[in-house]
């Protein structure tokens, strides 16, 4: 059918019907007029599957390597021979202890019928393991692995199967962690065989409440059966340290999308070739979470489990869905296997000047370590977790993971700005209409986090390494009010307060924290580090002073009175007290010492008022202070008892001079 010109149609060929009676419509081109041109060629496919699988191409999810070429690998193996060898590699990962048989695993959604041929033709590859015991019917079903999908997949996945995920209006997703919405540190264990009995911090003050082969095995078997009873489970291949020597694989098997994503922003992204090379993993994650461990197995105190077999290098996740647990999980086992390669593993954000100069900071949650160490003036290295190594630093993680509580452009531009597609919001509350998200709202918890890749930072170094820090910097939040802003550290005093790890643990960091808490944490990660604080501490020692590292500490709490009365330290005044770290204008400062911890604080900071540097000038009610500066000390005193045993280096020399360096009193 063509236009006359006047309005009217007139049809082709003479021709009034086409197929199923309905007219044939044709457009013409009159004169010099423009017509849309439909000349291009049909699409060839013949159903609209076919016709999707024109849309996709074939890749695979990368972390960005600025500067550096591809490796190119001489053995190349056909696409089909390669995901048969995922397969196999994935299927004795799920494979039962008891039954010493995996599932018939297969690639793909069981919810695309598209792929249900394929299983068929693969089985027989995938199923390598005899049961040695009566199959069951669970031996007879397909488990379907997702495998290292991009972020778009596994939005698919999680706003389509899991309730509580949503589309921000930034495009991060917004998923919830159920019950939990913190760690389970008393719920952690770990299997105490020959090897750890000696190797690890057991006992008072240590993290590792210890646990047995076969509990851990019960455990294991549960989560196992779990994942295997489902119709697909997600996996993860990727690695730890940016430091190629140093480099660890680790496979992550979740049930939900939303733990796939997490895992696939805060590890480090392989590229396509290394994801054929990828083998058999060095550290293997079974995410059971919605699944709760049986409460009457040997070691376990309630429904949630989280457990580190070092010997097996597996973990097993029960009870919790909480996302940080599988971080903070990896995080543990870095702590144990880096110092056997003579690397400190370091709980710290990095980052480094134009210059090149770096600063590692220190600090439990909420202290300020990711605020401050993501600094658009330098470059970041990373967030949370670090490697410091004879060669330099290296970030452990390919993302971050911030804290979303009363985040605002304003304060944090670079962590607001990183929001965004392919980021995960947790727990927090958004309108229901805008999807635009409030991030003053405590409603499901205090604990509000974001996890999105390290490159979402416009300043962040790629790849995460940096040579040896030139400061180091120990972040506190003291509820009491009665630390200065800033303080220079002796060699000593620094080691103090590292193994110290004073700060206020945050409301909702932990589960079943209401409130700020004057808290020690060893290292100031005590929750995650696996050998004595005095062995990370005797290694931070020999570093600093090799390399002639600076030590500071920063109070980033309160000011004017204790929590409740007197007022957090603006964020302002902190960041140009790092501004001066940073430049060195602060070690020409003038000093003065003060009573009780002997700290020495500077008499003035560029931009910063000089009565809140020392704490006493803000308290008006000085008897109050005084009170409270000694009942801080004597808890820091009583807490380090724990350690006053334990010999640091080759003698005994530099324990008794870090012992001097406490509140004397």
């Amino acid at each position: 059918m063509a236009s006359n010109g006047s309005g009217e149609f007139s049809f082709a060929n003479g021709d009034r019907t086409a197929r199923k009676g309905l007219a044939k419509i044709q457009t013409q081109k009159k004169g010099n007029e423009v017509c849309h041109d439909d000349s291009t060629p049909s699409v060839k496919a013949q159903t609209i599957d076919e016709l999707h699988s024109l849309q996709k191409k074939k890749s695979a999810p990368t972390t960005p390597i600025k500067g550096t070429q591809g490796v190119a690998f001489a053995v190349t193996i056909s696409e089909e021979e390669r995901h048969k060898q995922q397969l196999q590699s994935i299927s004795a990962s799920l494979a039962s202890l008891t039954r010493e048989t995996g599932p018939k695993v297969v690639r793909g959604d069981p919810a695309k019928q598209s792929d249900t041929p394929k299983v068929s033709s693969h089985v027989s590859h995938h199923h390598h393991f005899t049961p040695t015991i009566s199959v069951s019917d669970s031996a007879l079903k397909f488990t379907h692995v997702l495998y290292n999908l991009s972020p778009a997949e596994l939005y698919e996945q999680a706003t389509k199967y899991e309730k509580g995920s949503f589309i921000t209006s930034t495009g991060a997703l917004a998923t919830l962690s159920g019950a939990k919405t913190g760690r389970s540190p008393r719920d952690k264990r770990v299997v105490k065989d020959d090897t750890t009995e000696d190797d690890l911090w057991w006992g008072r003050g240590s993290p590792n409440i210890e646990m047995d082969e076969h509990s851990f095995m019960v455990n294991r078997e549960r989560a196992v059966d779990y994942l295997n009873s489902l119709d697909k489970v997600f996996v993860n291949d990727q690695f730890l340290n940016w430091d190629p020597e140093n480099r660890i694989k680790v496979r992550i098997v979740s049930a939900r999308a939303y733990h796939s994503l997490f895992m696939h922003n805060m590890c480090i992204r392989p590229t396509p070739e290394e994801l054929e090379n990828f083998g058999t993993p060095d550290f293997t994650i079974y995410n059971a979470g919605q699944f709760p461990c049986n409460r009457y197995t040997h070691y376990m105190t309630s429904s949630t489990s989280i457990d580190l077999n070092l010997a097996r290098r597996e973990m097993v996740i029960l009870g919790t869905m909480y996302a940080g647990e599988m971080k903070k999980g990896l995080f543990s086992v870095m702590h144990y296997l880096m110092p056997k390669r003579r690397i400190l593993s370091l709980h710290s954000g990095c980052n480094m000047g134009k210059d090149g100069d770096v600063a590692l900071f220190f600090g439990l949650s909420g202290t300020g370590k990711t605020t401050l160490s993501t600094d658009h003036n330098r470059y970041l290295i990373g967030d949370d977790e670090h490697c410091w190594t004879e060669s330099g630093v290296s970030n452990i993680e390919g993302g971050c993971y911030a804290k979303c509580i009363d985040l605002s452009r304003e304060k944090e531009p670079d962590i607001w700005n990183a929001i965004k597609f392919g980021a995960v919001l947790e727990n927090i509350v958004f309108d229901e209409h805008t999807r635009e998200v409030d991030y003053s709202d405590k409603s499901v918890t205090e604990n509000t986090r974001a996890a999105y890749p390290i490159e979402y930072i416009p300043n962040a170094k790629i790849p995460c390494v940096g040579p040896h820090p030139k400061n180091v910097i120990l972040l506190a939040c003291d509820a009491f009010g009665v630390l200065p802003p800033v303080s220079k550290l002796n060699l000593a005093q620094t080691m103090y307060h590292f193994i110290s790890g004073y700060t206020a643990l945050v409301a909702g960091t932990e589960d079943g924290i209401k409130e700020p808490t004057a808290t020690f944490s060893a290292c100031f990660g005590a929750a995650f580090i696996m050998l004595h604080p005095t062995k990370y501490a005797a290694m931070l020692s020999e570093k600093m002073q090799k390399h002639g590292t600076t030590g500071w500490l920063v109070n980033t709490g309160w000011s004017g009175g204790s929590y409740g009365s007197g007022k957090r330290i603006k964020l302002p005044y902190t960041r140009k007290i790092i501004d001066a770290i940073h430049s060195g204008s602060l070690l020409n400062a003038n000093y003065k010492r003060t009573e009780v911890f002997g700290l020495e604080i500077p008499t003035e900071v560029e931009g910063v008022p000089s009565e809140i540097l020392d704490p006493v000038n803000t308290w008006s009610d000085k008897n109050a202070y005084n009170e409270t500066l000694m009942k801080l000390a004597g808890l820091f005193k009583r807490n380090f008892e724990t350690f006053t045993n334990y010999k640091i280096g080759k003698d005994n020399k530099l324990t008794e001079e870090i012992l001097a360096a406490g509140p004397n009193f």
